[in-house]
């Protein structure tokens, strides 16, 4: 499913490239701004440390909640305590769209994730021109090279890179030493979810690295656990979004958690 969610998305950006060059993405106005720091939101113990996600559908789930208003939703993550947004902009496998990042990034001062399958720079030039302060590389459909030279474009334009990995001979692809480091808990092989993931993998990474895991996460303990392994960020979208209100499941969410910490 990934090589193929990949190759399709390939073939979008080469039509994207026609009607959008680059030289248009670049007379953005977000172009110039500098980025927002997610390291720093991340590590900022006033917020929860959660990377809050707006996305309607998912492969393995289906349609997740087509009707959420991005602005509402982000605006209540941002509100709630989220240290980052995540915002999907794939389309044919996530109804996600641009759109929803631009009016994400409009309504909201918190690091923005632009979430999605990255394997060319025109994708990260656009995501400069959308407003978006980090991009999203998984060593699972890049090369080693590859995601060294993505990982070089973004930083040029003040973008920060969470780089994906899901298991340790992934870590061979690891493009510097100044990429967040994301482990997903779900196999994109087989989309089977263990948060275990991330506990084996926290032994063996560096604590130099801002660490985030992703995927699984539904419980405010799990998050304490984490946070003691060794984790700074915590990448949620389903939990919240699968409710009718996914802001104020958030804000629960959130207070649950300063509840762990008292």
């Amino acid at each position: 499913m990934l090589f193929e969610i990949v190759a399709n998305r390939q073939k979008q950006v080469e039509a994207l490239k026609q009607a959008r060059p680059t030289a248009l993405l670049e007379r953005s106005p977000y172009f110039e701004k500098p980025c927002l720091s997610l390291k720093a939101y991340l590590q900022n113990p006033e917020k929860t440390g959660i990377i809050a996600e707006f996305k309607r559908k998912s492969p393995s789930k289906g349609i997740i909640n087509a009707e959420a208003n991005v602005v509402e939703t982000t605006t209540g993550y941002a509100r709630g305590g989220a240290s980052g947004l995540s915002v999907l902009t794939e389309p044919s496998y996530f109804m996600g769209n641009d759109g929803d990042l631009c009016m994400a990034r409009e309504a909201n001062q918190i690091p923005i994730l632009r979430k999605d399958f990255t394997t060319d720079e025109y994708q990260i030039i656009e995501a400069k021109a959308l407003g978006a302060d980090v991009i999203l590389l998984i060593a699972a459909c890049l090369e080693k090279e590859q995601a060294r030279h993505l990982a070089e474009v973004a930083q040029s334009l003040g973008l920060e890179v969470l780089f994906e990995i899901h298991e340790k001979e992934e870590l061979d692809k690891l493009p510097n030493d100044s990429v967040i480091i994301g482990v997903n808990n779900r196999s994109l092989k087989t989309f089977v979810v263990d948060i275990q993931t991330s506990f084996e993998m926290a032994s063996i990474l560096s604590q130099d690295f801002v660490l985030v895991s992703e995927s699984g996460l539904s419980q405010a303990s799990d998050l304490a656990s984490l946070r003691q392994a060794g984790y700074t960020g915590f990448l949620m979208g389903e939990n919240f979004m699968k409710n009718a209100n996914p802001a104020q499941a958030f804000q629960a969410f959130a207070e649950s958690l300063r509840a762990t910490k008292n």
